[in-house]
């Protein structure tokens, strides 16, 4: 069963009902910013969300998340009564509801992939235009890693990220 959508006010209440508010984003984006009392289980481990037979809102950053994997999250809450959260935690914010903010926290990897990624690329292309032609192969380099990242949904560069020590204390 496809879960229906449920506008942030609809949600409050829902809560206040005794509903639980299921966060599907990574640990790390969840560490960052995340709505008072939602329980973190990644899209990854939704098949080990506790059934209560209470029911269950689910929501991500944007909702293009929760809307894409809608009927995986249904399946996921069993017997339940199971509803998404439309917009997100961003449609959450804009609703002037609250949200529990940890700036300390790093970026989500993926934002910090962007962010590098980025970087490297307009670098090897300013160097290769104004230093020399063989630094245009380092913007190939990394276009070819994230064609690879697309493709296989392994990317290397957010597995070296990981590892780095700003990233080391992102709560689990």
């Amino acid at each position: 069963m496809t879960p229906a959508t449920l506008s942030p006010a609809d949600t409050r209440a829902a809560i206040d009902a005794g509903a639980r508010l299921i966060d599907i984003r990574g640990a790390d984006e969840h560490a960052r910013e995340h709505i008072p009392g939602a329980v973190n289980v990644p899209l990854d481990r939704i098949g080990d969300l506790p059934r209560d037979g209470r029911p269950v809102i689910f929501h991500c950053r944007s909702g293009m998340r929760t809307a894409a994997h809608a009927a995986a999250l249904g399946a996921a809450a069993g017997d339940a009564p199971a509803y998404i959260l439309g917009g997100g935690i961003a449609a959450w914010r804009q609703a002037g509801q609250p949200i529990v903010a940890d700036r300390s926290q790093p970026l989500e990897i993926m934002r910090q992939v962007q962010i590098t990624a980025g970087a490297l690329v307009l670098a090897g292309v300013l160097l290769g235009a104004f230093v020399a032609p063989g630094f245009f192969a380092l913007a190939g380099f990394v276009g070819a890693g994230l064609m690879v990242a697309g493709v296989t949904g392994w990317c290397g560069m957010a597995s070296v990220l990981r590892v780095m020590p700003w990233n080391r204390r992102a709560a689990a």
